[in-house]
This record gives C-alpha cells, sequence and structure tokens, in this order.
C-alpha cells in the first residue's frame, strides 16, 4: 500500500474513489448511524472520513500507509475539516489505540486481509469499540466477476493480491464478538466499475 500511495495519481488508485458509497450514506441519512466518535479503518486518502466529520462526527482514521496518512492530513486541511489521521497496522497483535469509538467501519479493506491474519484484525477492531456500538465492513464477495472471476486469491492490475469472501466466512469471523443486525450480498459502485461485496453491518456484544 505504502508503494502504491507512494507512487500512484490518486485517479489511478481504484478504491480512492471522493463521493462517499450509497451505503455509507444511507447508515447516516437513515439514523442507523448518528454524529459520534468514529474510526475509519483503513482510511487511505481520507474521502469518507473527511465527509463524516462535514456531518459532525469525530472521526479518526488509521492507515498501514504513511504516504496515505500524509494526504488525508492534507485533504483535511485544505478542505478545513478537523480529523485525526494516525498510521498503524490493524493486523498486528501489538496494535495500540487509546482511544474507544462508537462507530467503526471499514470499505473495501477486509479484502486485502488474508484469512490467517482476520482474527487479529477484528481483535484489534473489538479493542477499539465500547460495548452495544457499530461495526460496518465491505469486502469483494468471491461472487464478483472481476480478476478472472475465480479463486479465492485473484490478483490485480495494481499488482496486489485480494481474498474473496462468502457471507459464511464473514459471519464466522464476526459471530464470537458482534450480533450481525445486516448481511448482504450486493453489488457496490467502484471507479471501473460495478463490483459484488459482501456487506455487514453489525453491534459489538
Amino acid at each position: 500500500m505504502e508503494q502504491i500511495y507512494g507512487s500512484a495519481p490518486a485517479d489511478k488508485i481504484p478504491w480512492d474513489l471522493k463521493e462517499p458509497p450509497k451505503q455509507l450514506v444511507e447508515l447516516v441519512e437513515s439514523g442507523k448511524v448518528s454524529p459520534c466518535r468514529a474510526v475509519d479503518l483503513g482510511c487511505g486518502a481520507g474521502n469518507y472520513a473527511i465527509w463524516l466529520a462535514k456531518r459532525g462526527f469525530q472521526v479518526t482514521g488509521i492507515d498501514l500507509s504513511e504516504s496515505a496518512v500524509n494526504l488525508a492530513r492534507k485533504q483535511a486541511e485544505q478542505e478545513n475539516v478537523e480529523c485525526i489521521f494516525k498510521v498503524g497496522d490493524l493486523t498486528d497483535s501489538d496494535f495500540i489505540e487509546d482511544t474507544q469509538y462508537e462507530f467503526a467501519y471499514d470499505w473495501e479493506v477486509l479484502h486485502h486481509i488474508f484469512p490467517e491474519a482476520r482474527d487479529t484484525y477484528i481483535r484489534n477492531v473489538i479493542k477499539l469499540l465500547q460495548k452495544g456500538v457499530h461495526y460496518f465492513t465491505v469486502c469483494f464477495s468471491e461472487e464478483d466477476p472481476d480478476f478472472g472471476g475465480v479463486g479465492k486469491y485473484r490478483k490485480t492490475p495494481m499488482d496486489t493480491t485480494l481474498y474473496f469472501s462468502s457471507e459464511k466466512e464473514i459471519e464466522q469471523l464476526l459471530n464470537a464478538h458482534f450480533d450481525i443486525k445486516e448481511i448482504t450480498t450486493t453489488e457496490i459502485a467502484g471507479k471501473y466499475g460495478p463490483h459484488i461485496a459482501v456487506i455487514a453491518f453489525a453491534v459489538k456484544k
């Protein structure tokens, strides 16, 4: 990720969309998630964190890439929006973050995390959240036809390898720690065309 954010123009990064996805917008506009302390997991260039901050959320963004975090800080400053952006590896068992949040989300992050690292990732998400608050996650489905359309592991034109999940895998990942309120496989927008993704909305037990 550091190499991508450090060298690729933003318009060439497939997941760097300026407009927030409709599924996130619907969560906010429906009142399912109200302005609160929120954390954007894998925030990238900070586009969605900035959008939430403009709507009254106190947002912290965390990303593995220092270049992405620097870009997010610059964008927030340019738009005169107050956000906090931090470098952090959420798949590291030693990850530490002092603040507890009332809403956490990751958009198109989980498919970058392979199964062997997902338990550690989710345990870190749990540490960030108060009991009874919401977690929203979106990752590519094994039903998605892109990047060859077959197999769980697929290589992308950005030279990354993604893991394509089933609903059952996401349920198994979340069930021990969350009450899943909604889980579905649906179409989401992409910069170069739509994708099929698994979307889950859950509450920390």
